[in-house]
């Protein structure tokens, strides 16, 4: 997916250092995207001036957001009242940092390699479908 020059500002405008680990974040989502059929076609926008990625083709999916949380480093941020935080603790273990029920918390782009986080991805993707 081309990146809007709107989406491109942003991500040109997070600090040096974390704009490796969110174009990794990002890439990372479009290929879960294109791996699960029933999720359709997925947009790029912006919501609160943060990327963000929405199934409006097919409704199956909850928004995924990425930023910079205040506590440092880099985040894939979930809807807080969704259950996604809570299935992926339960599945992935305690070792990830996260942020409540709203977000994981990265400081190392090599982390984005663990399949723990491509099933919560999918996960957030088709929410709103019966999960198999």
């Amino acid at each position: 997916m081309e990146m809007s020059d709107t989406v491109a500002a942003v991500f040109d405008a997070f600090p040096p250092g974390l704009q490796p680990g969110l174009r990794a974040l990002r890439a990372l989502i479009l290929s879960v995207a294109a791996d699960t059929p029933e999720v359709g076609r997925v947009t790029e926008e912006l919501r609160w001036g943060q990327p963000a990625y929405l199934t409006p083709e097919t409704g199956s999916g909850s928004t995924l957001r990425l930023g910079v949380p205040k506590s440092g480093g880099f985040a894939l941020f979930v809807h807080c009242q969704s259950s996604l935080m809570e299935e992926f603790c339960a599945l992935a273990g305690p070792d990830w940092p996260v942020e409540g029920k709203r977000a994981i918390l990265f400081d190392d782009p090599a982390r984005l390699a663990d399949p723990a986080l491509r099933l919560l991805i999918r996960r957030a993707l088709t929410y709103h479908t019966k999960w198999r």
